[in-house]
C-alpha cells in the first residue's frame, strides 16, 4: 500500500477533530486532577473512557490515519498491558481494513505457567515493532516494553500515544525522592532512546482548541491550562 505523509495543516485538523471527539467522549475531562508525579492538573485525559464499540472504533481511526500521514515504518504492533491491549488490538484491525495487515501481539502482566506459558501472547515479537499506548507520562512503561522487545529479539522502533502532554518528564532520586527533568517522555523516547514517536495530538492542540472555545463554558478553562503549560511544559 502507498500512502503519503499529510500536511502540516492535515495534521493539525486531524488533532483538532480528535481533541473535540476526546471532549465529546468526556474522555478528557477539566478540573483538578493529581497526576502520577503528584502534579495539580487542569485536565484529565483517560482513553479507559473509550468504553464503546463505537468509539473504540472512531479512536482507532485517529490512531490509523496519524500512523499512515507519519510515513513510519513498522513490521508489527505490540500493546502493552493493560490499556495498549484494546488499543493495539483495534489500530491493527483498522489498519487492516486500509490495506496494511500487519501481526499483533501484547504481554501479561503476570507470566503464565499453565497452556501456552509466558507473559507474551499473539504474534512472535520480531523485525520493527511499533508500540500502541494512550498517553506518556515518565516514560516508564515505555521502558518495559522496550526491554520486553529486545529481550525477545525484535527491535522497538516506534511509538504511537493518542496525547502527548508536552510536560517535564520525573525522575526518582537516590533518596526516594521524585525531581522534574528539563525534557519530556516524548523528547526522552525520541532523542535518548532514538525512537520515532507518533501522536494523535498535543497539548498544543488542546490550548488551540480552548481557544477557539471563548463563547462556551470550555472556552475558561484556557488560562488554568496555559499556567500549567507555562509552570511544566518543554
Amino acid at each position: 500500500m502507498v500512502t503519503k505523509q499529510a500536511s502540516s495543516t492535515e495534521m493539525q485538523a486531524l488533532a483538532q477533530e480528535f481533541v473535540q471527539f476526546a471532549v465529546d467522549s468526556g474522555v478528557l475531562r477539566f478540573g483538578e486532577f493529581k497526576t502520577k508525579a503528584g502534579r495539580m492538573s487542569p485536565y484529565f485525559f483517560n482513553a479507559g473512557l473509550f468504553d464503546d464499540g463505537a468509539k473504540l472504533s472512531r479512536l482507532a481511526q485517529f490512531y490509523a490515519k496519524a500512523l499512515l500521514a507519519s510515513g513510519i515504518e513498522f513490521d508489527m504492533i505490540f500493546g502493552p498491558a493493560y490499556k495498549g491491549i484494546p488499543l493495539g488490538a483495534a489500530v491493527a484491525v483498522e489498519l487492516a481494513r486500509l490495506g496494511k495487515n500487519v501481526p499483533f501481539a501484547y504481554n501479561r502482566k503476570e507470566a503464565k505457567d499453565h497452556g501456552e506459558g509466558g507473559s507474551l501472547v499473539g504474534a512472535p515479537l520480531q523485525g520493527r515493532v511499533l508500540i500502541v499506548d494512550d498517553v506518556m507520562s515518565a516514560g516508564t512503561a515505555a521502558r518495559e516494553s522496550i526491554a520486553l522487545i529486545k529481550s525477545a529479539g525484535a527491535t522497538p522502533h516506534a511509538i504511537a500515544i493518542a496525547l502527548d502532554r508536552q510536560e517535564m518528564a520525573t525522575e526518582k532520586q537516590a533518596d526516594g525522592s521524585v525531581q522534574d527533568v528539563p525534557h519530556s517522555a516524548v523528547q526522552y523516547v525520541r532523542g535518548t532512546l532514538g525512537m520515532q514517536v507518533c501522536t494523535i495530538a498535543e497539548l498544543s492542540d488542546l490550548l488551540a482548541y480552548l481557544s477557539g472555545q471563548s463563547n462556551s463554558t470550555l472556552g475558561a478553562h484556557l488560562p488554568k491550562v496555559q499556567a500549567y503549560r507555562d509552570r511544566y511544559g518543554v
